[in-house]
């Protein structure tokens, strides 16, 4: 008769396989990520200015583009450019729902620094005719210049 030497089991988790989803979970976010941001490359214009204060619900950017064209941050697709009439019907909308439910709704302009004044105006226009009250404009914060003390 022969004996059998029992093996002993071995009692620790291999990580090398999560090592490896963990590297590829990794790689694709780091992918993906550049591609979530939304919006539409507006060059804005400096000035100082209050922050305006943050409400519960995401607000509602009107942008407008060196060309004068208009995107809609709450539209199905917020980089294709919309008529006036299209963005009216999508802001009408919204106010409404919003009104309706007792929220205040932040609407923002940000326009190009480049645009015509007018194109800028309009989009204003648009807005008060759809039935917003009050509008915020869009800047960018100044640059600070570095003072050096001789």
């Amino acid at each position: 008769m022969r004996l059998r030497r029992q093996r002993n089991k071995i009692a620790e988790i291999n990580v090398v396989p999560y090592i490896d989803v963990m590297l590829v979970l990794l790689v694709i976010f780091m992918i993906t990520t550049p591609l979530l941001t939304q919006g539409v490359k507006i060059n804005m214009p400096q000035a100082e200015a209050k922050p305006i204060q943050q409400a519960e619900q995401k607000p509602i950017i009107v942008s407008v583009d060196q060309q004068g064209n208009f995107y809609l941050n709450i539209s199905q697709n917020p980089k294709v450019p919309l008529n006036s009439e299209q963005m009216a019907t999508y802001i009408a909308a919204e106010i409404a729902l919003s009104k309706e439910k007792g929220v205040h709704r932040n609407v923002l302009v940000k326009g190009d620094r480049d645009t015509n004044y007018g194109t800028v105006m309009a989009a204003m226009v648009i807005l008060q005719q759809a039935g917003v009250d009050e509008v915020g404009l869009l800047t960018k914060p100044p640059q600070k210049t570095l003072r050096v003390r001789a």
